[in-house]
């Protein structure tokens, strides 16, 4: 019974000409859409009045990434690999902890969502553990940072190692120490930052060739449209990939 805003970012447009990812320019389109989706809490009509209620108190957004087949692709690497599973962990640990440090100073400002309170230490201990994962277990950083608080299932950590952008792999974990930072001092003006977005039709908006976190089904696709009839969608991603395998 909450309302999830969505918006998704289209990563393709974060890659460089020789291959590396434009970390600050994609901090800044975390920023930017946190703030644009805290603004449409308040600007959005609700179907239910339960739903309403629970969406002012917890604030909850839904911040995505979509087209993470169609980057690796260009990248050359598989998307069923070590380094393909990096590179997504990376950009989801990077993309939610930047939110949430956003969402910190939004709260510094704003306050933090009404149910924040009574949730403060549940929450900053799932924040905690968010970092430790983003820190990777068995790595310098675990040992200094300490175990998992109450979890009976561990989570998948963040294989640093196996990201070939080390940039973008020192600021995922910036990020969490920015974001838990912020969070003990002023709270979060959000419960919820990120999801795993579906990207459908609008990733055919933003001119994805993969939708979501999916990889590609087909290199040529026919969609059926409602009004009838149908269109050709071609991946753009495979001249750019035949050219990075040489």
């Amino acid at each position: 019974d909450t309302a999830c805003n969505l918006a998704s970012i289209n990563l393709i447009k974060f890659r460089n000409a020789d291959g590396s990812i434009d970390v600050d320019g994609y901090m800044h389109a975390v920023r930017l859409w946190t703030i644009a989706l805290e603004i449409s809490v308040a600007m959005a009509q609700f179907p239910s009045k339960a739903i309403a209620e629970r969406s002012y108190r917890y604030r909850t957004l839904g911040l995505g990434f979509a087209n993470i087949g169609g980057l690796l692709m260009s990248l050359g690497v598989p998307y069923d690999s070590d380094a393909g599973r990096a590179y997504s962990a990376a950009f989801s640990s990077l993309m939610t902890g930047h939110a949430y440090r956003t969402s910190a100073e939004i709260a510094s400002e704003m306050g933090a969502f009404p149910g924040f309170g009574p949730n403060r230490e549940h929450m900053l201990r799932v924040m905690r553990n968010h970092r430790r994962a983003a820190y990777g277990v068995g790595e310098a950083g675990d040992d200094a940072l300490g175990g998992y608080e109450g979890l009976s299932v561990l989570p998948v950590p963040f294989d640093s190692q196996a990201c070939p952008d080390e940039a973008l792999s020192i600021a995922a974990r910036i990020s969490w120490d920015e974001a838990i930072e912020g969070g003990e001092l002023h709270g979060y003006r959000n419960a919820q930052v990120s999801v795993i977005a579906p990207t459908g039709t609008i990733g055919l908006v933003m001119d994805c060739d993969t939708t979501g976190i999916e990889p590609d089904f087909a290199l040529v696709k026919f969609k059926k449209l409602a009004g009838g009839g149908y269109f050709k969608i071609i991946n753009q991603m495979v001249p750019q990939a035949l050219r990075t395998l040489g």
